[in-house]
């Protein structure tokens, strides 16, 4: 029996504790936070006061998922953690499902994951309160701003276009709202397409802090490969926030499934100047490139206008070349046939 029992704390061990290292070659080990998760059979979830995770608005508890909203119009849902976490490092796995009856660009809205100061405050950011403090990362599943656009009888050029299911990130202040006619553009850190509605094989998404680096991958094409979608340094989020999903539908909707969240404490090996570098507190979210990546974006967004306009003056330029030379030929010919008289 003792025998027996030394086993399974092996392999209770085993699944929970992870060592690897990461693309800096820093040497990290994992071990699952279980009071920070959320999986089958989600045992007293919405029932309980003593349960670590708490349902909000439409949201529903059954036995394959936690539905944050049903397929139906106007329904907004969420599930929130009732611990802060004080994790320094941290990565969080989430299994979901989006899946619904409309067709492509006729669904909607989309859901989040929340690492945030506040909880369960309704509002129009995916199901969450506006000007939020700490870290969202949206799965949108409805272009906003192309559909105004379409109204207006503009398009997207071809580098600012994006295919929807999209992936993106957003860190707040308590002052930054989000965009939603503009499917929050102005203040992402950066994203990326993602397939993920009506499949039939799992989706997964990946979200790791470490270092004060945000790292965003996702596994949603059933081969059980993680795929980048972005990875931001200088990213400073406060300790001490909770963990959510929330979502929401419109005049389209969506079911919006959470089937598990698993949150795994990171331990990370820093050098002497790595520890003194990040060891003032941080107490409020920010990101240190911002600046940076906005004016990325807006050279993006510029870009198509750019070319036309060196494309223009380029011709005007070498049409004014051929004149002047055409001219200053004709002078030189002219010149030339006068020294014969």
């Amino acid at each position: 029996m003792a025998l027996k029992t030394y086993w399974t704390f092996v392999i209770i061990l085993i699944t929970t504790c992870r060592s690897f290292a990461d693309d800096d070659n820093h040497e990290m080990e994992e071990f699952l936070k279980r009071e920070h998760s959320l999986s089958k059979p989600y045992q007293g979830v919405g029932s309980s006061s003593s349960s670590h995770w708490e349902l909000m608005g439409d949201a529903m508890v059954t036995t394959e998922q936690v539905r944050l909203t049903t397929d139906m119009q106007s329904k907004q849902g969420a599930v929130w953690s009732r611990i802060p976490c004080h994790l320094r490092d941290w990565e969080l796995q989430v299994h979901f499902k989006i899946h619904g009856q409309g067709k492509k660009n006729l669904n909607g809205d989309g859901l989040a994951i929340w690492y945030t100061k506040e909880r369960m405050q309704k509002g129009p950011v995916f199901g969450n309160q506006d000007l939020f403090t700490g870290l969202g990362v949206f799965v949108d599943t409805y272009p906003n701003e192309e559909k105004h656009l379409e109204a207006q009888k503009t398009r997207y050029t071809t580098r600012t276009q994006r295919i929807f299911p999209f992936v993106l990130a957003m860190v707040g202040n308590g002052s930054i709202s989000y965009d939603h006619e503009r499917d929050g553009r102005p203040t992402e850190l950066g994203g990326c397409n993602a397939m993920v509605r009506n499949l039939n094989h799992d989706t997964f998404i990946f979200i790791r802090y470490v270092r004060r680096r945000l790292t965003i991958m996702i596994d949603i094409d059933g081969q059980h490969e993680w795929r980048d979608c972005l990875d931001i340094p200088g990213v400073r989020l406060p300790q001490g926030y909770y963990f959510g999903a929330s979502a929401v539908t419109g005049d389209l909707s969506d079911n919006h499934d959470v089937i598990s969240l698993k949150l795994y404490q990171l331990t990370v090996l820093r050098s002497e100047t790595e520890e003194k570098e990040e060891e003032d507190e941080i107490t409020l979210p920010s990101v240190d490139n911002m600046d940076l990546l906005k004016m990325g974006e807006n050279e993006e967004g510029w870009s198509s206008i750019a070319m036309f306009f060196t494309i223009l003056f380029s011709m005007l330029g070498c049409f004014l070349l051929i004149v002047v030379g055409l001219i200053v030929y004709s002078h030189w010919n002219e010149n030339r046939r006068k020294r014969f008289y």
